[in-house]
């Protein structure tokens, strides 16, 4: 016989917990899972509204002359005509073009490593950039829009006699800009100064201490700089149009 004190209502209760538990994880599994279906959904819709122009680009490439801006659109050409891409090497010195682009990218790759040496310069002899008035100032040339430098580097140029050939095409590039300047300088104030002191303490003049420290340690931002100058020389269209005159010159 039970006792007066006894919970009759334990089993139950416990019970309606236990429900109540699993009806809560499996609304937030269904809710996770509407989230994710939605969320690929939306991938998905991206990725064919980028890939459309790349296959509309590869069909029309095999086209025939005339039938590109046929209509109804044909995304399968018909007939495919697979002497367009010998063609277009023979039409263009395109040989040359690829060749003299990838020396183009490959000088201004090695000007990448100006904005090493400049973002060193700027962090040991110019204290000035740590005031609040002077950094923002070097910051805002970074808004400054290419157009609007345009006509006076050109008037420079012509001045130096180097329109027409190659060379406003990846010299700049051992000036040192804004940005990369900037990007160096700000990675270089995140390496311990302690570094330096100790190598400092063992007699390491300021070249050595460059060259065996910061230089070593500043790969991964040079590999950004250098990733950076490779897609701008490689996608630049305007400066060989303008610098460079003669078909056989231009990249």
């Amino acid at each position: 016989m039970l006792s007066s004190d006894t919970p009759t209502t334990a089993v139950p209760a416990e019970a309606a917990v236990v429900q109540s538990t699993a009806r809560g994880w499996q609304s937030r599994r269904t809710r996770r899972r509407v989230g994710a279906w939605t969320s690929h959904a939306l991938l998905l819709v991206g990725a064919v509204v980028m890939v459309i122009p790349f296959v509309w680009m590869v069909s029309t490439s095999f086209k025939a002359a005339g039938k590109t801006f046929v209509y109804p659109p044909q995304w399968i050409p018909d007939p495919f005509v697979w002497q367009n891409y010998p063609d277009m090497w023979t039409a263009l010195p395109f040989n040359h073009f690829l060749r003299q682009q990838h020396q183009d990218c490959v000088a201004g790759h090695v000007g990448a490593v100006a904005h090493l040496f400049h973002g060193w310069l700027h962090l040991r002899r110019s204290c000035a950039f740590r005031r609040p008035r002077l950094l923002p100032r070097f910051i805002a040339t970074l808004m400054v829009p290419y157009q609007v430098t345009l006509i006076p580097t050109f008037i420079l140029f012509s001045k130096l006699g180097w329109v027409g050939t190659h060379l406003p095409l990846w010299v700049p590039a051992f000036w040192g800009g804004a940005f990369g300047t900037f990007l160096m300088r700000q990675f270089f104030m995140t390496i311990p100064i302690d570094l330096a002191e100790s190598a400092r303490m063992d007699g390491a003049n300021i070249g050595r201490i460059f060259r065996h420290i910061y230089v070593p340690l500043a790969k991964p931002a040079l590999a950004t700089l250098a990733i950076f100058t490779f897609m701008w020389s490689w996608n630049d269209l305007l400066n060989p149009l303008i610098y460079v005159h003669e078909l056989t010159g231009s990249p």
